[in-house]
């Protein structure tokens, strides 16, 4: 089989010829010293056809689900994920103790780890991790950078306002990260990219914290662009932007390396290109498939993989806009639109319609949330009782992401032509503005104001409640564009608790207030799908795409 550095080619038939076989999320851990052999008749190069682009290489600075995948091969954090979970598991800490008081959290670190440059993964690059995000300024410490930093840790060293008191390295396996204020889901929050273990050595030498530009449009740092360094079973080697990502395995890993030796990560924004460089063999698999696009694949021999949906999608709705600061306004949107029309003529089969801001699974979600059921005529009599009517109609910007997929939005054009249908429906003017998913979208959504109502969801990143309702509204922020004291309050006082149940009572009183005050609608919890090549015979299947390709299985 024939590949070169971007793309493989093989006929059609020989493609489809292998008969279907059933992919299983692959449970196995990684394990110590491991290292397997690769059968000389397999093909190593594992090619994914990624449906957008990174946003850069520092996982410091990212918080899309395109940067996270390429960032989970090369990097790794303190803690992991059970696979197939979204459970919390060790991973550069064998284990961790938490204090009384729940402020201090000792890890004990493995040992033999390296960087890919060759230098040892110890605590004292823990603590130069974790103070150096704290310690960010300017444009690193905003939302359009550091987005999990500042929402989680609820700001850095400069506003003052940071909840993480320090880390100690006590010894070379030990170190201590003591926060101000209890944190009920720092463990699990400790497994997203973002606070993955960076290389010191790396970060200093590639001036990690340099990055210019605005806010709307931030330029990278010279590491952000190429030079990545992690302890992960994959080391960088190009980013062609726009093109593609490659990595190949790193030799001294400490874990099990598989069978797959090489990695690129083909961008093809259009679903139906993704579609049809599977079916000819130019990629391995890919994500967010279409939904018509399911019996056609599975006819043809190619692997299906479902993730569980553990996501939400929203229209969210941006309160610095005068008119939607207007809770009138807010509840005749809510009201204008059929979530079951949009879920069964848009969405994937199995999808779920959504009443609040986190899927049920959720500690907290809320079977009693109040809701605004379907009602075009109460839409337009509150629209009215605002002050809107055919001589003066509520007029309003709908921002929505073109050439890409989501797990959460698999086909965001589509979305946005049924939503716009149904709010044109009781008179609303709406001016579309579709625009490219990185970095233009989400730096016009979270790094100004300039933007009405929107299209945008939210994979969950691990099992807590805080994940979902926490990072979207315990702090001010420009996508939703309002301050809630009492919101805010809630939410702090939630995250601190030390139990499930009283987690559960907090939440399910959060849950209500927030679909109370409606800062968005919650639309839907779509199911996502992958397809694979006959060939990909395991693939780590996550709720929460914590999939790292030294599990992948190839039987060619």
């Amino acid at each position: 089989m024939l590949h070169t550095a971007k793309r493989r080619w093989l006929t059609g038939a020989a493609a489809v010829a292998i008969g279907a076989v059933v992919l299983t999320a692959c449970a196995s851990q990684r394990e110590e010293g491991g290292g397997t052999e690769e059968p000389s008749d397999v093909d190593s190069t594992f090619i994914f056809g990624a449906s957008g682009d990174i946003a850069g290489l520092d996982p410091a600075m990212a918080n899309d689900g395109e940067t996270f995948r390429v960032s989970r091969q090369i990097f790794e954090g303190l803690v992991g994920v059970e696979p197939g979970t979204a459970d919390p598991a060790p991973g550069l800490a064998e284990s961790w103790e938490q204090s009384e008081d729940g402020l201090s959290y000792t890890f004990q670190l493995k040992e033999g780890v390296t960087f890919h440059d060759g230098t040892d993964f110890n605590a004292e690059a823990v603590c130069f991790n974790f103070d150096r995000m704290n310690n960010f300024t300017g444009l690193a410490a905003t939302e359009s950078l550091s987005y999990y930093w500042g929402k989680l840790m609820r700001g850095y060293a400069e506003t003052g306002t940071s909840i993480y008191g320090g880390c100690e390295a006590t010894s070379e396996t030990e170190a201590t990260i003591t926060l101000t204020q209890p944190f009920a889901g720092f463990i699990p929050a400790l497994s997203l990219p973002s606070f993955a273990i960076q290389s010191p050595a790396a970060l200093e030498e590639f001036a990690a914290d340099e990055v210019g530009g605005t806010a709307e449009a931030p330029v990278l740092s010279e590491y952000a662009q190429g030079h990545p360094v992690g302890t992960g079973p994959f080391k960088f080697d190009e980013w062609a932007p726009g093109e593609s990502v490659t990595l190949s395995a790193y030799e001294d890993y400490w874990g099990e390396q598989g069978q797959v030796q090489e990695v690129i990560f083909q961008v093809i924004g259009d679903t139906t290109a993704r579609r049809q460089a599977l079916e000819s063999g130019s990629i391995d698999g890919y994500d967010l498939v279409a939904p018509a696009d399911l019996g056609a694949l599975e006819e043809d021999g190619f692997n299906l993989v479902n993730r569980d949906p553990f996501n939400i999608l929203y229209l969210a709705m941006n309160q610095a806009v005068p008119a939607l600061a207007d809770i009138r306004v807010r509840q005749a949107i809510a009201h204008a639109i059929d979530k079951d029309q949009l879920v069964t003529q848009v969405l994937p089969e199995g999808t779920e319609v959504a009443s609040q801001f986190m899927p049920p699974a959720v500690i907290g979600w809320n079977e009693d949330v109040t809701t605004y059921e379907y009602d075009p005529e109460a839409a337009q009599a509150l629209l009215a009782e605002a002050g809107y009517d055919e001589a003066n109609p509520l007029t309003l910007q709908f921002n929505y992401p073109v050439n890409v997929s989501r797990p959460y939005m698999p086909n965001p054009e589509q979305i946005y032509t049924n939503l716009a249908s149904q709010l044109e429906a009781v008179g609303i003017v709406l001016t579309p503005v579709g625009e490219d998913w990185n970095p233009t979208y989400l730096d016009r959504i979270q790094g100004g104001t300039d933007h009405g109502i929107h299209l945008l969801g939210w994979t969950g990143d691990y099992n807590d409640p805080d994940n979902f309702v926490g990072t979207f509204f315990a702090t001010a922020g420009n996508e939703w564009g309002f301050e809630n004291a009492e919101l805010t309050s809630a939410l702090t006082d939630a995250r601190g608790l030390a139990t499930e149940e009283e987690q559960e009572a907090a939440y399910l009183d959060v849950n209500e207030q927030i679909m109370e005050f409606l800062p968005g609608v919650p639309l839907a919890h779509p199911v996502p799908t992958l397809a694979f090549a006959p060939r990909v015979t395991s693939y780590p299947a996550s709720p929460v795409q914590d999939e790292v390709y030294n599990l992948v299985e190839l039987s060619e």
